[in-house]
């Protein structure tokens, strides 16, 4: 069965860092953009950051010069690199593969909070 298993998310202050991961099983990871998407409560699932198979990078408004995205292919793991926090980046974060119609992990929770 194919999964996505996110991991890194904490709690962490303004200013601060974290880098969250995602570990795909199965064939997926090689055929798929792979993506980072946030909710926030009462909010709508919003893409964050994603990179294509031939490593293309499209950012947000509000993450671009702050977080990056990249994939290890022969690790079958994408990472988002965020920098700079800010408490409006609190949200959970999810990990996708192939779109809003793809296969979805469960998220890994982000606070930025002093």
């Amino acid at each position: 069965q194919v999964q996505l298993v996110e991991s890194g998310g904490g709690l962490v202050q303004p200013g601060g860092s974290l880098r969250l991961s995602c570990a795909a099983s199965g064939d997926i990871f090689s055929i798929s953009t792979m993506g980072w998407y946030r909710q926030a409560p009462g909010k709508q699932r919003d893409l964050v950051a994603a990179i294509t198979t031939s490593g293309i990078r499209n950012y947000e408004d509000s993450a671009k010069g702050r977080f990056t995205v990249s994939r290890d292919n022969a690790k079958n793991t994408v990472y988002l690199q965020m920098n700079n926090l800010k408490p409006e980046d609190t949200a959970v974060y999810y990990c996708n593969a192939g779109g809003r119609s793809g296969l979805w992990g469960k998220g890994t929770l982000v606070t930025v909070s002093s």
